[in-house]
């Protein structure tokens, strides 16, 4: 079953409901012509491998708590907080709670 994306105008949740049937997994949100915002979720000790992005991306945690190694350290993220990193930075995500996060990247 395919994930419908929001479009212009449209209000969306950002946190999954328990009974929804995407129930609470990474999921692309939308996607324009300029960004594309996704919601990630990682459950506590899980991890993203290191990687990295062809443009900027933003990573704001909604909920839990994330660490984000890079090149410039290690960044913890608690509930409330973003991080910009610039095109091509190498980074890890790693869940220090359970977690839920939003990834914004900016499209060429």
């Amino acid at each position: 079953m395919a994930i419908s994306h929001a479009a212009p105008g449209q209000a969306i949740d950002i946190l999954p409901a328990a009974d929804t049937a995407d129930g609470a997994r990474t999921v692309a949100l939308f996607k324009s012509r300029d960004l594309e915002v996704m919601r990630l979720v990682l459950p506590a000790g899980r991890a993203l491998p290191p990687h990295k992005v062809a443009r900027e991306i933003t990573i704001q945690c909604v909920s839990g708590a994330l660490a984000v190694n890079t090149a410039a350290g290690r960044h913890e993220l608690k509930a409330g907080q973003l991080l910009f990193l610039d095109r091509e930075a190498v980074h890890d995500v790693q869940a220090l709670e359970d977690a839920i996060a939003l990834v914004t990247v900016v499209l060429p």
